[in-house]
């Protein structure tokens, strides 16, 4: 009975060795490329399905503090572009595509900081705006691939920008475009409505990244009919997996081989430096305005204005608006000027107790205009600081254009269009999006008119309403799926 006991033992040891060897030798994910895979033979392969889940995740190592789970912070740093090589999310797998762009890469070792010098005076905004939506930081590194940080920069489809939105889609968004200014050129614009697209492709294809950036480039309709071929062949559905036009097949490796390459300057990729703080502020000058009047007034060159302010089209600012003007950081001239200071009701000494947001609200201000009137980056102030309040008034008339020079120039007065309105009761497979194409109203208007955000999902058998800009009500029209392709630009070529 003894030696039974023992032969027993024996063999469930070994059966528990026999296990945890298989363990040891089950494929693995790879969260960085390594210079070569010795150990894995298959690195050309498209990534199976369920792996497909861990392919992005957020690169942080758990901490357990007091039974609970916290990241990993970080850690802090004066280099902006050694932040964002900290914060990027994506995990990474290898295989011959991603090679193929980290080679093209490495072959022009100094294209980072090239493009980083377009890139500086927008960069730490955008990354702001991509932390403050809680997006993957690669995000910012779109721009690079999709224009080279080019603010003017038009596709042969008219996608223009940084970040190559075509007309409907930035109408969509709410892009204001007219003779005066073109929003898609504006870096800041833009970005909050490439954001936006984004946001809504990512929900729309259900949390996958790679989807969402793929129909970015090609168009909604195109990755789906691709997901929907290969789920009817009982194929993996992965990114990698699909059949998808060169340029889209090659557009999500650009941006994974560069956030490799950033993450991992060790490898060859020269990363630029710049300062982890603003290089630029936002100001609303609150009416039409001519830079050459700006120039004089602040002592930025009309040149350097008009260069960080592509988004404007002439001299002058639309009569409609946008009034805001991107300004380096360290020009006080104009914030300072006497101009200013008397075309504000005044100033007020800080008392115990006050807030930013109370004396704003005091003097009818938002505080973004209280902290940009006296130059604050912070919400900080100190007992009996003295501080600029008030709301602007006009322009003196010897600082202004005579804008009725020209009749072409003169502002005409905006005519109301009427609206019919509808109801439309939602079905199957639609969206913000393809119900505002289908009605050729701005998606933004669309959600605003029913209480949504731009990015809400719909539930079929509910009811919107619609404003239509028609006498008649539209006949209704198939919604077609690959209509977002006509929307989209073709930019980035192979190179």
């Amino acid at each position: 009975m003894r030696s039974l006991i023992l032969c027993f033992l024996v063999l469930f040891l070994f059966g528990c060795e026999s296990t945890e060897q298989k363990q040891a030798e089950a494929p693995q994910i790879f969260t960085h490329f390594e210079p070569d895979y010795a150990n894995h033979q298959n690195v050309d392969e498209p990534i199976p399905q369920k792996q497909q889940a861990l392919l992005i995740e957020e690169q942080s190592t758990p901490l357990k503090v007091k039974n609970r789970v916290v990241k990993k912070r970080p850690p802090k740093t004066t280099d902006l572009w050694v932040h964002i090589a900290n914060n990027l999310h994506f995990t990474v797998y290898q295989n011959r595509a991603l090679k193929k762009r980290i080679k093209w890469y490495l072959k022009q070792p100094k294209y980072l900081t090239t493009v980083s010098k377009r890139a500086a005076p927008y960069l730490y905004h955008i990354v702001k705006k991509i932390e403050q939506r809680n997006l993957p930081m690669e995000i910012a590194l779109l721009p690079f691939v999709e224009s080279d940080f080019r603010p003017t920069v038009a596709s042969s489809q008219q996608a223009v920008g940084v970040w190559q939105l075509v007309g409907a889609t930035a109408y969509h968004f709410g892009i204001k475009s007219d003779q005066w200014y073109d929003g898609r050129q504006d870096v800041l614009a833009s970005t909050d409505a490439a954001l936006d697209y984004l946001s809504y492709l990512h929900k729309r294809f259900n949390g996958n990244w790679l989807h969402a950036l793929a129909a970015y480039n090609s168009g909604e309709g195109r990755v789906k009919r691709a997901i929907e071929k290969n789920t009817k062949r009982g194929k993996s559905t992965d990114f990698w997996s699909l059949s998808l036009p060169k340029e889209t097949a090659d557009y999500v490796p650009k941006l994974l081989a560069l956030s490799y390459l950033v993450k991992h300057p060790q490898k060859g990729m020269k990363q630029p430096k710049l300062a982890y703080k603003p290089l630029t502020t936002q100001m609303n000058i609150g009416q039409q305005f001519d830079f050459s009047v700006i120039a004089k007034l602040s002592g930025i060159g009309s040149k350097q204005l008009h260069a960080i302010n592509q988004g404007y089209l002439k001299n002058q600012s639309s009569p409609n608006g946008p009034h805001t003007l991107l300004l380096p950081v360290g020009q006080e001239a104009l914030l300072k000027s006497q101009f200013f200071k008397s075309n504000f009701a005044g100033e007020y000494r800080v008392k115990q107790n006050d807030t930013l947001y109370a004396i704003a609200k005091r003097f009818s201000m938002s505080v973004k205009m209280l902290k940009q009137l006296n130059n604050k980056t912070n919400n900080f102030i100190g007992v009996g600081e003295k501080l600029l309040v008030g709301q602007p008034k006009t322009l003196p008339s010897s600082l202004t254009i005579d804008y009725k020079i020209s009749p072409y120039l003169e502002h005409q007065e905006d005519i109301a269009i009427p609206t019919i309105e509808i109801d439309y009761t939602v079905k199957t497979g639609d969206s913000l999006w393809s119900i505002s194409q289908l009605y050729d109203v701005p998606h933004s208007d669309l959600a605003k008119w029913n209480k949504l955000s731009a990015s809400s999902i719909l539930k079929p058998g509910r009811q919107l309403v619609l404003y239509i800009p028609q006498a008649e009500k539209p006949q209704a029209q198939p919604i077609k799926q690959d209509l977002l392709h006509d929307l989209q630009k073709t930019l980035n070529q192979p190179r």
